[in-house]
């Protein structure tokens, strides 16, 4: 009888771990849902090519924080891209890398990535899944590359139970890397600051004078280029500085070869603008109040430069401070403090 008695919770146990474990694995693979704004495009990314579940958005989360990914182990993706400063290197000019190299660039903001249709400063890269391909392979940044991540993901504790998770079975591959880096990269959205409760009517949008006064300024003078609701036409342009001396980057013409880029850079978003500083493509502004000063009085003419700039651009110091105070409403404090996107050890 005891036998007998034995042998049932034993079964009853295996039983309970099976259907524990298949529910788990089921849960893991629930979809995260994917907010497309009331009013905004349709996204560039295709999502139902690489659906995010859960799993596959933790195994990203996890190698998006894992130094594993750079040659010596000591940077990670969040190493130049943090949460609070719209995850880019906050108080850097220029991106630091392995061996304490620096980078030639100002590393960008990453949010509401799947409206991108290229990314980098110059647009050398076409495709989210391909992006993370450039800081790990770039010599200044991680210096690796992914036939090694590989290496080292398989050798790792507790990576082939994430891949199983993710993908079904354990085998880690350069392409499923990509895959679940994109599942987390993807789900970065930046679309509730107090200007997007505003413009939804909801509580937390309410404006002040200055503030509305700072918008009206803005569409009259920025939009063209830092389109509403994203904040940048995804464009690049020569927006009339003077070349770093030093660097010698001239933007988009090392990619196309074309003289008529030279001096092109990407339009970057302005959400979460306060949090990001500093600003342009080398960091060489640390306030709001330096990048206006330059479009009112440092423009540098040129065969490339931006049409829209070609004119004077007339503020007075007052403007200037309303349209700052309207670009302090694009901070996005929910998507800065989101739990989700923070590291888990």
């Amino acid at each position: 009888m005891q036998a007998r008695l034995l042998k049932y919770c034993i079964t009853c146990c295996i039983i309970a771990f099976i259907a524990i474990c298949a529910t788990g694995f089921d849960r893991k693979q629930e979809d995260i849902r994917f907010v497309v704004p009331k009013g905004w495009p349709k996204p560039v990314y295709n999502l139902a090519k690489n659906k995010i579940t859960e799993a596959g958005f933790e195994l990203g989360r996890k190698l998006f924080y894992d130094p594993i990914l750079s040659r010596d182990g000591t940077i990670s993706c969040a190493s130049c891209h943090a949460q609070w400063s719209g995850f880019t290197h906050g108080d850097h000019g220029l991106s630091h890398g392995i061996d304490g190299r620096k980078g030639r660039r100002n590393s960008l903001t990453l949010f509401n990535l799947a409206w991108n249709k290229s990314f980098m400063w110059d647009g050398g890269v076409n495709h989210l899944e391909v992006q993370p391909l450039a800081p790990i392979a770039n010599p200044a940044e991680m210096g690796n590359n992914l036939a090694q991540v590989v290496k080292n993901l398989d050798t790792a504790n507790g990576y082939h139970l994430r891949f199983y998770n993710a993908f079904g079975d354990s085998t880690i591959t350069g392409q499923r890397v990509l895959k679940a880096l994109a599942q987390f990269l993807v789900m970065f959205e930046s679309y509730n600051s107090k200007y997007d409760k505003y413009v939804r009517n909801e509580p937390g949008g309410e404006m002040t004078e200055q503030e509305i006064s700072g918008l009206k300024l803005f569409r009259q003078n920025c939009e063209s280029c830092h389109k509403e609701p994203l904040f940048t036409n995804y464009e690049f342009e020569n927006i009339g500085l003077a070349p770093d001396a030093g660097l010698k980057d001239f933007g988009r013409m090392a990619i196309t070869g074309d003289p008529k880029d030279s001096l092109k850079f990407r339009v970057p978003s302005l959400r979460n603008i306060i949090m990001s500083y500093p600003y342009i493509h080398d960091g060489r502004f640390n306030t709001l109040m330096q990048v206006m000063d330059h479009y009112t009085d440092g423009i540098i003419d040129g065969p490339t430069l931006a049409k829209e700039l070609k004119t004077p651009m007339i503020l007075t110091i007052q403007d200037k401070q309303d349209i700052i105070a309207f670009l302090k409403t694009l901070t996005d404090k929910e998507f800065l403090m989101d739990s989700r996107l923070k590291e888990v050890r």
